[in-house]
């Protein structure tokens, strides 16, 4: 008994060592988020023993050097941030093209899940998914003298994980001052 304690208490301090010791963050590059006083940065915190441990989108105010963490899933990936800068209409905001569901709930997130558009404010404050959670986007591009997205994608209506005849293709039309949906063709 008093050596299955002793390999007891030895696993749970070398588990513990391994966890805090070895940690590390990888920051992705900065980037200016052009007519304000802030930078983003993409950080992905690893850990030894468990991998990855979190992924996030990091605002830092360059003014007073608070921050604001957007989080995402950890298995999620980030495909494309883009500033969306049209001063005649009032809108700065970032599109974030990601992919941050489970769409089987088997493997976890991966290249066959939906990739979704979500939008973020400027300051990281607000985070509003754009695009339904089933559509798969395929492209997308913004009207500047409009201020709308379009978005092409599709529906995988027989659930088998491929882009084919029977799926329901979709193009959506956003306006990107309200994040509402104007019309779907």
């Amino acid at each position: 008994m008093k050596n299955v304690l002793i390999i007891i208490l030895t696993t749970l301090s070398l588990t513990t060592y391994g966890q805090d010791k070895y940690n590390y963050v990888s920051f992705n590059k900065l980037t200016e988020i052009e007519g304000t006083e802030f930078v983003i940065a993409c950080i992905e915190n690893w850990g030894k023993m468990e991998g990855l441990k979190n992924r996030y989108i990091l605002f830092i105010d360059t003014k007073n050097g608070h921050t604001n963490q957007v989080d995402f899933p950890n298995e999620g990936y980030f495909q494309k941030i883009e500033q969306v800068k049209i001063d005649s209409l009032e809108i700065n905001c970032l599109l974030v093209s990601a992919q941050t569901l489970d769409f089987d709930g088997k493997k976890g997130i991966d290249w066959n899940d939906p990739t979704q558009i979500i939008v973020l404010t400027t300051d990281g404050k607000q985070k509003t998914q754009l695009t339904d959670s089933k559509l798969f986007v395929s492209t997308w591009i913004v009207n500047s003298e409009t201020g709308t997205i379009v978005i092409t994608g599709h529906y995988d209506t027989n659930n088998n994980g491929k882009h084919d005849k029977t799926d329901k293709n979709e193009i959506g039309i956003y306006d990107l001052k309200t994040l509402k949906l104007i019309s779907k063709i």
